[in-house]
């Protein structure tokens, strides 16, 4: 068996800080384009081995981006903590169920999804502005107020109900697929529950971070984890890099930029790893 040299995890580095600054920027924690990489880099291994790497890379990316982005004020901490314990049942779901698909479905899943956010996102350019107070459910309407480190105040309102129900699809999608949910996660927070974009980039950071942990856990739990670590490491000292990096751009970079870049991204990723697995 080859065993790999040091080549190999230098360049594992470097990727681990494009996926950390592009991930970052755009609140999805970098693990759409880290997943699909590794299906493509290491076509023999399994989905659950692999999704457990990226997981773990996500959990770092998170973890540096939120310490970036808590500097900003950009976090609302008590939607994030709301729904970080929203996707943590959904995320233990997610990672016990990738051992079970095969990994050629496994990549039309991936693929298909990946797909499929790329057209929603391009056909809605704009944020749908909601307004939970005037709607039926106005009774579970939750109004914030976010002013960050710059001065600029944000002021919007959600169904916290509607947010938590979700997060709940989100942990176990993201956990499944090993991608981290910020592709689901920030369009959901910004076109169905109203929040501005870099709020919603922000705090989607904050809730990935607690959930990608709570998917490494099971995959650690479980001894899967255990053949990735040494792959996990090395991505992580670029992520944790790159993040830094990401949150910074982020603040030169208007919202509709990086839906734009989300959209763009995830097409391109999703149209490649379906090529392959067909």
């Amino acid at each position: 068996m080859n065993v790999p040299g040091f080549e190999h995890y230098l360049g594992l580095i470097a990727l681990g800080i494009g996926v950390g600054a592009y991930g970052t920027l755009i609140g999805a924690g970098g693990g759409f384009v880290l997943m699909p990489l590794l299906l493509l880099v290491y076509p023999n291994q399994s989905a659950d081995l692999l999704t457990s790497i990226s997981l773990a890379v996500v959990f770092f990316n998170a973890l540096s981006g939120s310490e970036a982005y808590a500097l900003m004020r950009r976090i609302d901490y008590r939607s994030g903590i709301m729904f970080a314990s929203a996707t943590i049942p959904g995320a233990v779901l997610g990672a016990l169920n990738t051992s079970y698909i095969p990994r050629r479905q496994f990549d039309l899943i991936f693929g298909v999804l990946l797909v499929a956010a790329a057209i929603f996102l391009s056909s809605r350019p704009r944020q749908r502005v909601t307004s939970c107070n005037a709607s039926r459910f106005s009774r579970y309407c939750m109004a914030r107020h976010l002013v960050d480190s710059h001065g600029t105040e944000y002021q919007y309102s959600f169904n916290y109900l509607l947010g938590m129900a979700i997060s709940v699809v989100v942990g176990y999608v993201s956990s499944f697929l090993g991608i981290g949910g910020g592709i689901i996660h920030v369009p959901a927070l910004s076109y169905f529950l109203g929040f501005p974009v870099h709020i919603a980039t922000a705090t989607s950071h904050f809730v990935l971070a607690i959930m990608a942990l709570a998917g490494t856990v099971v995959h650690i739990a479980t001894g899967t984890f255990a053949h990735g670590v040494h792959r996990t490491i090395a991505l992580a000292i670029g992520v944790l890099l790159g993040a830094q990096i990401g949150a910074r751009l982020s603040e030169k970079i208007q919202g509709r930029w990086i839906i734009r870049g989300l959209a763009i991204a995830l097409g391109v990723v999703g149209l490649r790893i379906l090529a392959v697995a067909w």
